[in-house]
This record gives structure tokens, sequence and C-alpha cells, in this order.
């Protein structure tokens, strides 16, 4: 995805977004966020994805009147954006929302020692944890052993009469930082002294 088509997907973004709150009176609609747009790179088409809340006929109901909307905003767009052509704008049911909401009633329960509540849910994409209770016979954890394998091995300190160490600057012109302090210049370099 390029700069030019994430700036396009925001500013599409926040003007469906206007567009739904500001111009679109159907009450089948109801309460509706846009969530994320992405954009085809040639511009001809367009994922808007939408978060609704309520129920499952709720959401159904409301993407239908959305779907009937989507002509009118698209014209809308033309007249307020300018691009070389206006993407066919498809709409998508947002469900990350719902669905992180789960997982953070799930983590509660867990953490509450309780059994997470609706884990027969159909349809369900996440798996659903079964808390571990603690049994007769379980081993308590001990402390961490080490793995067992050859041992990192130590750099060892420098020493001026083994020379540089591989990868420093010592001793070499050619480092980053040049020489060190209180080198004197090569000779025929530019650098005088000032006067």
């Amino acid at each position: 995805m390029t700069q030019r088509t994430q700036r396009i997907d925001e500013l599409l973004r926040q003007e469906i977004g206007q567009a739904l709150e500001r111009e679109v009176t159907d009450p089948g609609i109801g309460f509706v966020t846009v969530t994320k747009v992405e954009t085809a790179p040639d511009l001809s088409h367009a994922r808007v994805w939408v978060s609704v809340i309520g129920s499952d006929e709720r959401r159904k109901e409301a993407l239908a009147g959305l779907r009937r909307a989507m002509p009118y905003i698209r014209r809308g767009l033309g007249r307020k954006i300018q691009l070389r052509r206006i993407p066919e704008l498809d709409v998508r049911l947002d469900d990350s929302l719902v669905r992180g909401t789960r997982v953070l009633q799930i983590i509660n329960d867990l953490e509450a020692g309780r059994i997470p509540e609706d884990v027969g849910t159909t349809g369900e994409s996440l798996p659903t944890p079964v808390p571990r209770l603690p049994h007769e016979g379980d081993v308590q954890p001990e402390e961490a052993v080490p793995p067992a394998g050859p041992t990192p091995r130590k750099k060892r300190p420098w020493r001026p009469d083994r020379g540089p160490e591989r990868g420093s600057d010592r001793g070499s012109e050619r480092g980053r930082g040049g020489p060190g302090p209180g080198a004197r210049p090569a000779k025929g370099s530019s650098t005088r002294r000032p006067r």
C-alpha cells in the first residue's frame, strides 16, 4: 500500500462517515461507525468496513440500508473530493470490535476464576479457552534451569599489547570516528590551526 493510497483511504473514511452522519436519513441504518476503508491502487473499488451496535438482525438491517445508500454517498464524494475516479463502494461488516470485547470478557472471566460465559456461541471464529484447575499429583513448577549446550563466549578486554579489537576503531583511521583524541592530522591535510 502506497502513501497516496493510505491518504485516500483516510480521506474516504472521513468523508463517508460525515455523509452518513449528516446527509443520510434512512432510519434503518441507525448508529454506524466507518472503521476502515481499503482502496484498490487503481481506484476502481473500495471496501468500506463499518461497525454497527446491536443484535445480528439489527446489523443485517443496517448493512442493507448502507448498501442502498452507497450510490448516493458516492455521488456526493464526487462533488467533494477531486480524484480522477471515485471508487465503487463495497460495504462490509467489521466485527473486530465485537470479537475484541469477547476476548477481553473471556480473559476477565479466567482471571476471576470463572468459566467463560457463552462458550457454545455458533459461528465463533475465536478459540474458547477452558480454565485449567489444579489437580492432585500436579507438579509445582521449579526454578528455571538454563538449557544445556555451549555457553556464550565472553568478550575479552582490550589490551594494548594485543593490537586493535575486531570491529573497533582503535589503531585505525578508517573507522567511523576517525583518529582518536590528540592524534595529529595526516601530512598534507587541509586543517589549519587558528591564528
